[in-house]
């Protein structure tokens, strides 16, 4: 199992259109043997949506890793200091919370999980979901992608015509940049095809 021992806390924000997609990623690194800790931001948290119910898919994390969720800033600021996880996801990375880190705005579980795990230098994985990755955070996307110990899962136009400035991740590449992310190297290409949505 590709996975086995290795702990990884993934993080999930209010991209809500993406969160069913990426539970399923999240399901498949645990049964490659991963020992997944579900982090959600505060959108996640109580917002529902014509994608679910905030209880509903709290009870898919729960029942997926079989772990506790991480959903406030103090239960996130020990992941550095006893070095939970050996790489924190991001699946989907909203442009708010890429925007944030880039800036080292740290006011979300999320945000907190990221630095408090970077301080052991340790890789962060981000699968963005922006509609605005090719206008205002096209810049803090370019910060993330030199960040030392960032890596990006690959992303492209998902609606070129539609929606030009959207860019989102291919979420069923998130287990391979893990991988790739924990022997230190960013997964190429990081600039792919759009995704035809």
């Amino acid at each position: 199992m590709k996975f086995e021992g290795l702990k990884i806390g993934f993080a999930i924000t209010g991209s809500h259109c993406t969160i069913h997609e990426v539970t399923q990623i999240m399901k498949g690194l645990v049964d490659e043997g991963a020992e997944v800790t579900p982090i959600i931001s505060y959108s996640v948290e109580s917002m529902d949506t014509r994608f679910g119910k905030a209880e509903d898919w709290k009870l898919q994390f729960r029942q997926i890793t079989q772990k506790e969720i991480i959903h406030t800033i103090p239960q996130a600021e020990p992941i550095g200091p006893k070095k939970m996880f050996d790489c924190v996801v991001i699946a989907p990375c909203t442009g708010n919370t890429l925007a944030k880190l880039a800036n080292g705005i740290i006011d979300t579980p999320v945000l907190m999980a990221a630095k408090s795990h970077l301080r052991n230098q340790r890789p962060v994985v981000l699968a963005i979901s922006s509609n605005d990755g090719l206008g205002l955070n096209a810049r803090n996307i370019g910060t993330l992608l030199i960040t030392k110990n960032v890596y990006l899962v690959p992303f492209g136009q998902d609606n070129p015509v539609d929606k030009a400035n959207s860019l989102v991740a291919h979420m069923d590449k998130i287990p391979e940049t893990i991988l790739m992310a924990y022997a230190g190297k960013q997964i190429q290409p990081v600039l792919v095809d759009y995704l035809g949505k």
